[in-house]
C-alpha cells in the first residue's frame, strides 16, 4: 500500500524515525521504521502515518482498510444532512405597477419559504438610470414586504445597468 488520499500508508511512509501508537492506543514510543513496519505486521496490521509534520512523525498501527471505511461512510452521512441553497432571481422594473409586484412578491416569498436565497434585480433601460431612486425604492418596498421570513444579506447597489439586493431566509432555532 502506498499514498491514498493524503495519507501515509506502509512502505509509502519516508520518515526513519516515528512516534508510534499501538493498536489499542498505547504509546510505544520512537521507533525506526522497519521495527513499526515489523511490529504492524506482526499484529498483521497496517502502519499509518496520522502526523506527519510532528517532531518526530506520528503513526499508528491501524486497519488502514477498515478506517477508510469509517472515514467515507462519515463523509456519505454529512452530504446527506447538508442543505443545498440556491440563488433564485426576480427580476423588477423601476416602473413596475401593483399587480405585477405582487406576482414578483408572491414568488420572491415562495422561493424563500423552500430555502432558497432571493436576487431581486432591476434592469434600468435608457434614460430611466437617471432614476436610481425609484428602483431602490422598489427593491426597499419588496425587502419591507418579506421582512418577516427574510434577512437581508446585501443591501441594494448598482452594478452597471442594473441594481441588486439579495434576501436570505430567516434561518430557525
Amino acid at each position: 500500500m502506498t499514498i491514498a488520499k493524503d495519507m501515509m500508508v506502509n512502505d509509502g511512509i519516508r520518515a526513519r524515525e516515528l512516534r508510534v501508537i499501538g493498536s489499542d492506543s498505547e504509546q510505544l514510543g520512537v521507533i525506526t521504521k522497519s521495527e513499526a513496519l515489523k511490529l504492524a505486521e506482526e499484529a498483521n496490521l497496517d502502519l499509518v502515518l496520522v502526523a506527519p509534520k510532528a517532531k518526530p512523525p506520528v503513526a499508528r498501527i491501524m486497519d488502514y482498510g477498515k478506517f477508510r471505511f469509517e472515514q467515507q461512510k462519515k463523509e456519505r452521512e454529512a452530504r446527506k444532512n447538508q442543505k443545498v441553497i440556491n440563488l433564485k432571481e426576480v427580476r423588477l422594473s423601476p416602473t413596475i405597477d401593483l399587480n405585477d409586484f405582487n406576482t414578483k412578491l408572491r414568488n420572491a416569498r415562495k422561493f424563500l419559504e423552500n430555502g432558497d436565497k432571493v436576487k431581486a434585480s432591476i434592469r434600468f433601460k435608457g434614460r430611466a438610470i437617471t432614476h436610481k431612486s425609484i428602483g431602490k425604492e422598489v427593491l426597499d418596498r419588496l425587502a419591507k414586504e418579506t421582512a418577516d421570513i427574510s434577512t437581508i444579506e446585501s443591501a441594494a447597489k448598482m452594478d452597471g445597468r442594473s441594481m441588486f439586493l439579495i434576501l436570505a431566509p430567516k434561518t430557525e432555532k
